[in-house]
């Protein structure tokens, strides 16, 4: 079953993609959500414009990784991927070249959870839950070193 609903998802974040109009109105969510393709930790929120037609992306993203991310852990992980990429999969940091929600650096290390890596957000939140696990002892170690350093 977690197969059908990541399919699913991803489905869905593929039609979003090609269904969303190019003009979107701003919302709640957007407000939250940092817009621009730079996941650099000092460009957020400042840089970041409202209002993206790529929110439904974003959001179904996030769904999504509450299906994998343990609820008990997911706080922790939520709170570090809005800020290191906003909950882009395709974000890149312009200065340091770190790829993908958990801005991997270099990115290809992603490639152990996944050939599909560079394109799949399900292979991305399985390989930064695991990162953060095995360099912090998990999100919450995670979240607390960001807020210490802003980064992780």
């Amino acid at each position: 079953m977690p197969h059908v609903l990541a399919a699913a998802a991803a489905a869905l974040c593929a039609l979003a993609i090609g269904v969303a109009p190019a003009t979107a109105t701003p919302t709640e969510f957007d407000a939250a959500v940092p817009q621009a393709n730079s996941a650099a930790p000092s460009d957020f929120p400042e840089k970041h414009v409202v209002g993206s037609s790529l929110w439904p992306v974003r959001a179904s993203t996030r769904l999504l990784a509450m299906t994998i991310v343990p609820l008990n852990d997911f706080w922790a992980f939520d709170n570090v991927i809005m800020r290191e990429s906003g909950w882009d999969f395709l974000a890149i940091n312009p200065s340091s070249g770190a790829y993908g929600l958990g801005q991997a650096l270099p990115p290809q290390k992603m490639f152990s959870h996944g050939v599909d890596w560079p394109f799949n957000p399900v292979t991305q939140i399985r390989w930064t839950y695991d990162y953060m696990n095995k360099a912090y002892g998990g999100p919450a170690g995670a979240w607390a070193f960001w807020q210490e350093h802003h980064w992780y």
